[in-house]
């Protein structure tokens, strides 16, 4: 059997449950026999030693990136205690690194090869842009200026060999990557202001998912009796304790409404982030949005994590604030207001905090991943043009934290210059230490998903991956993904005079615009007797077939094994006419 799944918004959490329903071909040339059995399992992989990734964009005071900077250029601190500088690399994306096949440690080598055809045939876009339309948060008034802008720069500043996206928080609206800018602009126009998780200015009372949570969970006295003398105001009542009874059932409410909407951009942003890792090239992920709040526990750690997935892919994150110019000093006329000028000034000083917030985690997912936020101006196609381009040069300081413990607390961090100099620093606030899973199987599911859609290559294992094709008529092809796996250098577990261990063999495929087509896993569970072992010494080869139409095609292979835990992961291109 074979799963074939949509890409999209939605594609991982498809996905990972999908690749353990998967049940390998008759045809694989790995026999089911009673030493080597080919079927279905749920791997669990340990987790690797931690690496915290801190991007860093240094700029000159006309905004232009340097990257003439080395590593002993900078200072690292976590929770003020310097770090050791483990890792450091420079991205350009004006000179993009081209991929290289090296051997590993242990002489593993992974080979891509299209039988039968040209390797360089398969030529595939160099950007992708992702732009994720917040219309959960954004004002319908806001959002007719952002179509314009947003039409005008796909119009003018995307290019042939660029692919671009069009994804909205509430889902509603999507496309997935394309060059045809027609129908980008098409999708644009279609996105509308979606009030599902957001009330309306002349509700009364007038409580906003801030202010409900200053009442319900900071226990603000002060947001209680603004929004208890505007309920006296608009509702006409007399008893102030009604009011208040009033007030704290509306917060309650709007906290729940609150929290979920967070949820649900936090969620479209990180299976954006998930589904770009794939993608070969520069990867840009857009924000158009005012912001959201992450105003508990859960939210900030969702936050943290895309971040730290998307430092791990390169996969850059900019915001463009869809308010376009605004000041402090701004009353919403929308708003009906109280009786009592006091009461207006305190809710205006609270909206503006706000505002501020939500403006916040665009900066700092910018931050943190090498991006641009670009706010406070009606100037929005002039926005879109700067944020949609990555920064020419991004450093990469990776460092692991000594006796970090799993409890899952917040570590500040703070990169400096160790000499001085009149440049800025654009870098990566923060992190949340791990916790201790407590499933397994999550565990598996976690990492099947960041191996599978990374474009990063792995050689613990000797693995060799070739393609094939051949055409039954001109409109259709079989594609066949075979991994050739070298034994001698796994870790086999000697139990009851045979030798035993598992490889699980993942090969996906995508199209061209790095869309997902089809995904197939198998575990190959082995208890080798040491005469099969030495006569299967030099290797067994793992087929996958996939039913295709004549076309471009990414493919990905990821292999594991179970006992020395090792991982190789290997990129292929086949162009089949």
């Amino acid at each position: 059997m074979r799963v074939v799944l949509r890409s999209g918004v939605l594609l991982l959490c498809a996905f990972a449950p999908g690749l353990a329903q998967i049940t390998p071909p008759p045809s694989a040339e790995v026999k089911p026999a009673p030493e080597m059995v080919s079927h279905d399992a749920a791997p669990t992989f340990s987790s690797k030693v931690n690496l915290v990734l801190v991007p860093v964009v240094v700029r000159d005071r006309n905004g232009r990136a340097i990257g003439n900077l080395t590593k002993d250029d900078f200072r690292l601190s976590d929770k003020s205690k310097p770090q050791v500088i483990s890792r450091f690399s420079i991205e350009s994306t004006s000179h993009p690194a081209a991929a290289t096949n090296s051997d590993g440690a242990n002489g593993a080598s992974v080979e891509r090869a299209n039988d039968g055809e040209k390797k360089s045939s398969a030529e595939l876009p160099e950007r992708y842009v992702a732009y994720v339309f917040d219309d959960l948060n954004t004002q319908a008034g806001d959002l007719i200026h952002v179509h314009q802008a947003a039409i005008k720069h796909v119009a003018e500043h995307l290019l042939p060999s660029d692919r671009a996206a069009i994804f909205t928080t509430s889902g509603q609206v999507t496309l997935d990557f394309t060059s045809d800018k027609a129908k980008l602009q098409q999708t644009i126009q279609r996105i509308q202001a979606n009030s599902m998780f957001s009330g309306t200015p002349t509700q009364c009372p007038d409580i906003s998912y801030y202010m409900a949570d200053k009442i319900v969970n900071k226990n603000d006295q002060i947001a209680l009796s603004v929004e208890t003398n505007e309920a006296i105001s608009c509702l006409a009542l007399q008893d102030p304790q009604s009011a208040k009874q009033m007030v704290l059932a509306t917060a309650s409410r709007e906290l729940s409404i609150g929290e979920q909407g967070t949820r649900v951009a936090l969620s479209t942003l990180k299976n954006v982030v998930r589904n770009m890792a794939a993608m070969p090239g520069q990867r840009v992920v857009v924000i158009i949005s005012p912001g959201f709040l992450t105003l508990n526990s859960e939210s900030l750690y969702s936050k943290t994590d895309i971040i730290e997935r998307a430092a791990r892919e390169n996969v850059v994150i900019s915001g463009l604030d869809a308010r376009g110019l605004y000041t402090d000093s701004t009353f919403d006329a929308s708003r009906r207001g109280s009786s009592n000028p006091q009461t207006d000034i305190l809710k205006n000083q609270y909206d503006r905090e706000s505002a501020s917030a939500q403006a916040d985690i665009l900066a700092e997912l910018a931050d943190g991943t090498g991006g641009t936020f670009f706010q406070n101006s009606n100037d929005l196609l002039a926005g879109l043009n700067r944020v949609a381009a990555a920064p020419e040069y991004v450093y990469l300081l990776g460092f692991s934290p000594s006796n970090l413990k799993s409890d899952g607390s917040f570590h500040k961090l703070k990169v400096e210059f160790t000499q001085k100099q009149a440049l800025n620093i654009q870098a990566r606030r923060g992190y949340f230490a791990p916790k201790h899973p407590d499933n397994p199987e999550d565990i598996a599911k976690s990492e099947i998903e960041d191996a599978v859609f990374s474009r990063d290559e792995l050689h613990e294992l000797p693995v060799d991956l070739h393609t094939q094709f051949f055409k039954p008529d001109p409109a259709d092809a079989k594609l066949t993904v075979l991994a050739r796996v070298d034994l001698k250098h796994l870790r086999f577990k000697k139990a009851e005079g045979r030798n035993e261990d598992n490889l699980t063999v993942i090969s996906v495929v995508f199209d061209r615009d790095g869309k997902y087509i089809s995904g197939i896993k198998k575990t190959i569970e082995m208890k080798l007797k040491d005469d099969t072992l030495e006569r299967l010494s030099s290797g067994i080869t793992v087929k996958s077939s996939f039913d295709v139409k004549p076309g471009t095609y990414i493919v990905r292979l990821v292999v594991r094994d179970d006992q020395g835990q090792m991982m190789a992961a290997a990129n292929g291109a086949v162009d089949i006419p």
